[in-house]
């Protein structure tokens, strides 16, 4: 009779308290439900031959992780998202399986425009790009966020050169070529175009990269006028028209995207066209400066 009371009073204390419980584990914070991953040496030697499946039981995790965070801000429950856990687990699929590309794509979507852990995420992806070596993807990543982010034209071009060499994409070849002119590489941009244009197959395709080597021909015809001129005068070039009365131009070389060449307040060879057809400049242009 005294077990059966105890037991009684038991349920309803429990009846009584599972309200709370329950209001208490809807507010736990989403943080704590992702935990650490082990170190990836550690887990390559746990899983055995088992890495691809760990590997991407490791990204699905995070996905499926941050996406119950956002319901919960979405459903106006303030939770503090455990990044440093979700990069290191990331990391540790990479490592378990470097092909895996929902880890790539994840980190370069979150880490790049919500954090601003640009390293961090070029590190994943030069360790995905030396596996991935058909895939131009995570060299265009890798070029955007050189350009964009950190503004290191030369590292992007680098990137969107191979991007380009892979694909074939003109949308590859443009932005390194255009990336090779931001770096004052403006003779390695061409000798990689003519490359280009050299294997093209495509006459549409083709003719995308030849017009990209025409304006890069004319703004190599300014560069050396301009360093000409200084050789000449030992001033430095205030202005395209000077070329022309120092008699070392005859004229303007002609932007073949319909622009007008012009010397911006650094003495760089600019044009009012950015180097883009008049359909691509419906498209902001923040990570090149103007």
């Amino acid at each position: 009779m005294k077990l059966r009371l105890i037991f009684i009073l038991l349920i309803v204390a429990y009846l009584v308290i599972l309200p709370e419980m329950k209001e208490s584990l809807r507010k736990r914070p989403v943080e704590i439900k992702l935990g650490y991953a082990p170190h990836p040496l550690a887990l390559r030697m746990l899983v055995a031959d088992q890495k691809l499946l760990t590997g991407e039981w490791l990204a699905v995790r995070v996905l499926f992780y941050f996406g119950e965070v956002l319901q919960k801000l979405q459903g106006n429950v303030i939770v503090r998202p455990e990044f440093y856990n979700m990069y290191k687990t990331l990391q540790a699929a990479t490592r378990l399986d470097p092909y895996n590309m929902d880890s790539y794509y994840f980190a370069q979507a979150v880490f790049t425009w919500e954090l601003g852990r640009i390293e961090e995420v070029n590190a994943l992806l030069e360790h995905g790009a030396g596996y991935r070596s058909w895939d131009p993807w995570l060299e265009f990543y890798l070029g955007f966020n050189h350009a964009y982010f950190l503004k290191n034209y030369e590292q992007a071009a680098e990137h969107m050169r191979r991007a380009g060499e892979i694909s074939g994409n003109p949308l590859f070849v443009n932005l390194a070529a255009r990336y090779f002119y931001e770096s004052e590489q403006t003779s390695f941009g061409l000798t990689f175009l003519e490359a280009m244009i050299a294997n093209a197959h495509d006459p549409a395709i083709k003719r995308v990269y030849e017009l990209r080597r025409d304006a890069l021909l004319a703004i190599k015809t300014l560069e050396q006028a301009r360093q000409a001129y200084v050789e000449q005068t030992g001033e430095k070039l205030s202005s395209l028209t000077s070329l022309l009365t120092s008699g070392l131009l005859d004229s303007i070389p002609v932007d073949p995207y319909g622009g007008e060449f012009y010397l911006d307040d650094t003495g760089r060879i600019r044009t009012t066209s950015k180097l883009a057809a008049p359909q691509e400049q419906d498209f902001p242009d923040e990570g090149m400066s103007d």
